[in-house]
């Protein structure tokens, strides 16, 4: 499992490898940050609910602002 898969798992979100190997690619080359129309089709790719998948984007946010030495919220820095 991924580094971003175990921190998922250890918050509750236990996904298979392709649910996260379509999510991680969404953020690395779509958006960080989808929006509703975005996020409803990779919510369907992946087999999750459109909320379970914007709690995954929220979380991964966290994780990828902390890992760049940024405030785990969105401020004024724009990702």
């Amino acid at each position: 499992m991924s580094a971003s898969g175990n921190a998922m798992a250890m918050l509750g979100m236990h996904l298979a490898e392709d649910q996260i190997k379509v999510l991680e690619e969404n953020f690395t080359k779509v958006s960080k940050h989808p929006d509703d129309a975005t996020l409803m089709l990779i919510a369907a790719e992946c087999g999750l609910s459109e909320e379970e998948t914007a709690k995954w984007f929220r979380l991964r946010n966290a994780q990828w602002r902390k890992a760049e030495g940024l405030p785990a919220e969105l401020g004024s820095v724009k990702d």
